[in-house]
């Protein structure tokens, strides 16, 4: 059973962009059966990026601003600083020939128990092929929100 999902920032990206997307319901309707986790740099990534969403998604600042924190209360943000070394380690080991800007992400899913929900390939690919399974598709993941929802869980 699905419980608790890492967020990437793709992911956040994803909803900010189409908020009516199976990301965003999912984001906005999900914390009734999952738990969500990010690193606390997310807020700094988005907002880097908050010119671009706005653009491509034709939005106000006011609309960002909104939906961003919509989507953000929803996400437990943990200071990834504070996380035990070793499942840094694990995690730095994992994303070493993929991509170390993962390895927060890599961490916090370790630490959290949880799956990470990404939609970069590159990095679900290169996961899987070292035997990691902790990483969920939106589809799976979509699949899953359904069922719960219908079910009533």
């Amino acid at each position: 059973m699905i419980k608790r999902i890492t967020v990437d920032t793709n992911i956040l990206f994803s909803a900010l962009l189409n908020i009516n997307s199976r990301i965003g319901q999912i984001l906005l309707m999900g914390p009734r059966y999952y738990d969500f986790f990010a690193p606390q740099y997310i807020r700094i990534e988005i907002l880097e990026h908050q010119e671009k969403i706005k653009k491509i998604a034709g939005i106000t600042d006011d609309q960002f601003i909104e939906l961003n924190h919509l989507i953000l209360r929803n996400i437990k943000i943990l200071n990834h600083k504070l996380i035990p070394p070793e499942f840094y380690k694990k995690a730095e080991n994992l994303c070493h020939s993929i991509d170390l800007d993962d390895t927060a992400f890599i961490a916090i899913t370790e630490y959290t128990r949880s799956k990470l929900w990404t939609g970069d390939k590159s990095l679900i690919n290169g996961l899987k092929a070292k035997g990691y399974d902790r990483v969920i598709s939106t589809n799976e993941l979509f699949t899953d929100f359904l069922d719960k929802k219908k079910s009533g869980i």
